[in-house]
């Protein structure tokens, strides 16, 4: 079976998506979004556990089941229903005697899907999880990739700081007991759920963009690794240069449900690290029935944003979440760290207005290079920005799409939460907007504790409802 087939065989149905046609007013029950409350509504949470102790407090604190909160998406036929996706589970940076990496604590956490409802009281209520797992049913985790098929280079570690082993109870070997990854581990970002029962996620690990079938067990995946036997289609060889963490962060469909569009969270490391202070980012695009590739640049509004989720309004018109990390009053740094112009935005654009790099004309110094994508004089697109600017790609006939804002959430409802990372299109007027909360989970010098919003408040995930006009031509 060849790969064109494998991809037409995992999608069943072209039908479109609730909420991304303009017929969908008349079965929108609009009384429940014209209720809800300005300012937003907690989504419930699980307790994980509650028996660390905060490294400013002194106190036991709780790491929250939450963490819905790192992509969300309509679901496809029931328009109160939105499915919300978490990332690999808790984590924190930290550094232990084998180096620099992650705490992890529930490193048996499952990456889940969950489902929501908005009701008419303004609650959101969580129906139900879907657990994801690879092929033979088992489920996955959120540990780190080896190094070969997408590894952040990240030392899993235990809260007691301890490394995450294959046998925890034996000590380390790096042969017969080695430190435990999980070439299955995902850390998911971007969300798509087809009308067939079906999803699609994205992750920062790979990037992987992974096919999940209604309960959850891995039915495809795409990859730039070549020599991945898991793989039906290869993204461009380009992706894997990813800066580490920044990975895949948003994942939409077209209306048709034929093409998957991704988007990186930041400029990547291609060739190299020397280029991380720009804000040259890069979207792909994926024709599931025909296998076809397309490639376009997307410009920040500064160096360092993260593009945290894109959202399909037509086959080329989307929207972007585009963010920066900080708090609006401070978050787990006090109020002394308050900051008044944080950016949490979103924009429109329109992928016809860009260059598409997999199709440009091939001449004079453009070239096709097999591990770095197109060059221009044998440099990189992300090395020609930072020594002559994006104006040096203009002149070579390269621009990124267009875009235009379209919601400023700090304007709209004083957004109070560093992490802005789910779009929810519910019709061609309302949009949703949901926060990663990060289970509710901070650290500061690699030691844990409570994630706050300000002295009194602890981050959880909250879901906006947003009027904005979202209508397309």
């Amino acid at each position: 079976m060849n790969r064109t087939t494998l991809l037409l065989a995992s999608l069943l149905t072209s039908t479109l998506l609730v909420g991304c046609s303009d017929d969908d007013d008349d079965t929108t029950p609009a009384a429940v979004f014209d209720s809800f409350p300005a300012e937003g509504a907690l989504l419930p949470y699980q307790v994980l556990r509650d028996d660390l102790t905060d490294g400013k407090t002194q106190q036991t604190f709780e790491v929250r089941n939450g963490g819905f909160g790192s992509a969300m998406t309509a679901h496809p036929s029931s328009p109160t229903r939105f499915y919300a996706l978490t990332d690999r589970g808790p984590n924190a940076s930290f550094t232990g005697d084998h180096g620099k990496g992650k705490v992890f604590p529930t490193p048996d956490y499952t990456p889940r899907i969950g489902l929501f409802e908005v009701q008419a009281d303004g609650v959101v209520t969580h129906l139900n999880s879907i657990l994801l797992k690879r092929p033979d049913g088992s489920h996955i985790t959120g540990l780190p990739n080896t190094s070969a098929l997408g590894g952040t280079g990240e030392t899993p570690y235990h809260a007691s700081g301890e490394p995450v082993l294959v046998d925890d109870s034996q000590p380390y070997d790096e042969t017969t007991n080695p430190l435990r990854l999980d070439d299955y581990g995902l850390d998911g970002e971007g969300l798509v759920a087809l009308s067939d029962g079906t999803f699609w996620v994205s992750d920062e690990y790979g990037p992987h963009m992974v096919h999940f079938d209604a309960e959850g067990r891995e039915i495809g995946r795409i990859n730039p690794f070549a020599d991945d036997s898991r793989v039906s289609l290869n993204l461009p060889a380009e992706f894997a240069n990813r800066r580490a963490n920044r990975g895949m962060e948003g994942l939409a469909v077209t209306p048709d449900e034929t093409t998957l569009v991704g988007i990186m969270q930041s400029t990547m490391y291609n060739p190299g690290s020397a280029v991380k202070d720009l804000d040259i980012t890069r979207l792909v695009t994926v024709n599931l029935e025909t296998g076809a590739i397309g490639q376009y640049l997307y410009r920040q509004q500064k160096p360092q944003n993260s593009n945290s989720e894109i959202l399909a309004l037509s086959d080329t018109e989307f929207l972007v979440l585009e963010r920066d990390g900080s708090f609006l009053y401070g978050g787990p740094n006090g109020a002394g760290a308050a900051k008044p112009d944080a950016q949490k935005q979103v924009y429109r654009i329109d992928l016809s207005s860009g260059t598409n790099l997999e199709t440009i004309a091939l001449s004079g110094e453009l070239a096709q290079d097999p591990a770095l994508g197109l060059t221009l004089a044998g440099k990189t697109l992300e090395e020609v920005v930072l020594e002559q600017g994006w104006e040096a790609l203009t002149a070579a006939g390269i621009v990124p799409v267009s875009k235009s804002l379209v919601v400023d959430m700090v304007a709209e409802v004083n957004y109070p939460h560093d992490k802005m990372e789910g779009l929810w299109l519910i019709d061609n007027q309302r949009l949703g907007v949901l926060n990663d909360d990060d289970f509710a989970t901070w650290s500061s010098g690699g030691v844990l504790e409570q994630k706050m919003l300000d002295a009194n408040t602890v981050d959880g995930n909250r879901l906006y409802i947003i009027n904005a006009d979202l209508s397309v031509d």
